[in-house]
């Protein structure tokens, strides 16, 4: 058999090979970038486990509130109270009072102040009672700060107080001073009172549902926005 090849079959064969040899070859892949970072997990909140929050304080500091009234200063002293002081600056240096609203305001008495306003920090907290510290001779009078109790031995938790006036007779039954207000009592003075004695008999829900609820319903509280160890 005589294989016989045709001008037409020359022809396609022609054609095919100018298709074939005219694709353009596609771009050369660029080469990679590095691959971005993936986002850093959030820190986790310290605050969570007061029992990991056991530095000891300076012997002396002041503590620095920003408060929708202004600045504020508290002295501190460890030898007045060493357990409260302890505590104090460990809330402090871990962010426990920014946001914190002053509750409880009755005026030519005290302004109270100290329940977070994450409901799962006030959790976390409720659990973690500070051992008394000893009658130390200093006396709740004007400008001195001092944990709030239940009346109870060992019951002092987060919860303080600025006295407005000579508290003194509060002395004996273990309300007992670690600091004092250095500047800023006249803007203590002005903080919101209108409320009187009604958030501080919600205190439960102001403790389970945090600012959400203070901010809904008493809004014109004031509050501490930041809290910094000065010196």
């Amino acid at each position: 058999m005589r294989l016989f090849v045709t001008s037409a079959s020359i022809v396609i064969s022609a054609v095919a090979l100018t298709a074939q040899t005219s694709t353009p070859k596609p771009p050369a892949p660029k080469p990679a970038g590095p691959a971005a970072a993936a986002p850093k997990a959030p820190a986790p909140n310290r605050l969570l486990n007061p029992a990991a929050l056991t530095a000891k304080a300076p012997e002396t500091f002041k503590v620095k509130f920003d408060t929708t009234k202004g600045p504020i200063v508290l002295e501190l002293h460890r030898d007045w109270a060493p357990k409260g002081v302890d505590r104090f600056y460990n809330m402090t240096r871990n962010g426990f009072f920014n946001g914190v609203r002053f509750f409880r305001v009755i005026p030519n008495f005290m302004a109270q102040f100290g329940i977070n306003g994450d409901p799962a920090v006030n959790e976390a907290w409720e659990k973690a009672r500070l051992a008394d510290d000893p009658p130390n001779g200093k006396s709740n009078v004007r400008g001195i700060l001092t944990y709030g109790t239940t009346g109870q031995p060992n019951s002092r938790g987060t919860q303080l107080f600025i006295n407005y006036k000579d508290n003194s007779y509060l002395d004996k039954t273990g309300f007992v001073p670690i600091g004092e207000v250095v500047e800023g009592m006249e803007l203590v003075d002005m903080l919101y009172a209108d409320y009187g004695a009604a958030p501080q008999n919600e205190q439960n829900t102001l403790v389970s549902q945090g600012n959400k609820y203070m901010q809904t319903k008493y809004p014109k509280l004031d509050y501490i926005k930041t809290a910094t160890v000065v010196k």
